[in-house]
């Protein structure tokens, strides 16, 4: 298995791995437990998404895509 996005969270990383899902990618939340176990210390790059070496590429195809498709979405809220 392969890191493809490193959340800052728990539900950022739920979010990525039912997005790769929903493309039939078979993903992983990894270190989801450390967070807990870190309390109220960062927990920089404990908790991942991994796929399998075969769905790197375009998984991290999809997630770009979907950075971008956020940072739009969030660019017209605040203009409200």
């Amino acid at each position: 298995m392969f890191v493809v996005y490193h959340a800052e969270n728990i539900v950022d990383a739920y979010l990525v791995r039912n997005l790769l899902k929903s493309y039939d990618i078979e993903a992983q939340v990894l270190g989801e437990y450390l967070q807990g176990a870190m309390g109220e210390l960062p927990v920089n790059d404990l908790i991942r998404v991994v796929v399998p070496q075969q769905d790197v590429e375009n998984s991290l195809d999809i997630i770009k895509k979907w950075q971008q498709d956020d940072d739009r979405s969030s660019k017209s809220h605040d203009s409200l």
